[in-house]
């Protein structure tokens, strides 16, 4: 992790584009390995966007991650991040960004990317939390909820 106060814009710009041209190889290489999967081309397309939108918006936003490290970062990105910041945010999209999300770190696992002690972890993360995310995301969506800090459980 870096300090992006003592990263010059310069210097933090050539990061993202590092990490930025080593995700669209990322995703070029995930892309046929769902074609391979015999997946249709639609829910490719989906996974992708998921997937991209994590890796080059979530992973870059607060400081530079790879995809690697984004293995951990689930559930900031779903519990949390997501739901404030994602345009299309809502209870299908946090089921279908779980969903991509797996699939990629499956294919990062079967690359040698990330370990299966990680790929394990991310499959309990999502099937032991998904379901107060979608909590939080109905509290965020509920009207009736004024105070923010029931959205979030303070």
């Amino acid at each position: 992790m870096k300090d992006l106060m003592i990263m010059s814009s310069e210097d933090y710009e050539d990061e993202n584009d590092t990490i930025k041209s080593y995700n669209k190889n990322l995703l070029a290489e995930f892309k046929e390995y769902l074609t391979k999967k015999k997946l249709t081309p639609r829910t490719i397309e989906k996974h992708l966007q998921n997937v991209e939108f994590y890796i080059n918006v979530f992973l870059l936003y607060y400081e530079e991650q790879d995809a690697r490290d984004g293995v951990s970062e689930i559930s900031m990105y779903l519990g949390f991040w997501f739901i404030k910041k994602g345009p299309w945010s809502g209870i299908s999209a946090i089921n279908e960004n779980a969903s991509s999300l797996k699939k990629f770190y499956q294919f990062m696992l079967e690359k040698g990317e990330i370990t299966k002690e990680e790929f394990t972890e991310l499959k309990e993360t999502i099937k032991e939390e998904k379901p107060e995310w979608i909590a939080t995301m109905e509290r965020y969506l509920d009207e009736d909820i004024e105070d923010m800090d029931e959205v979030w459980g303070f």
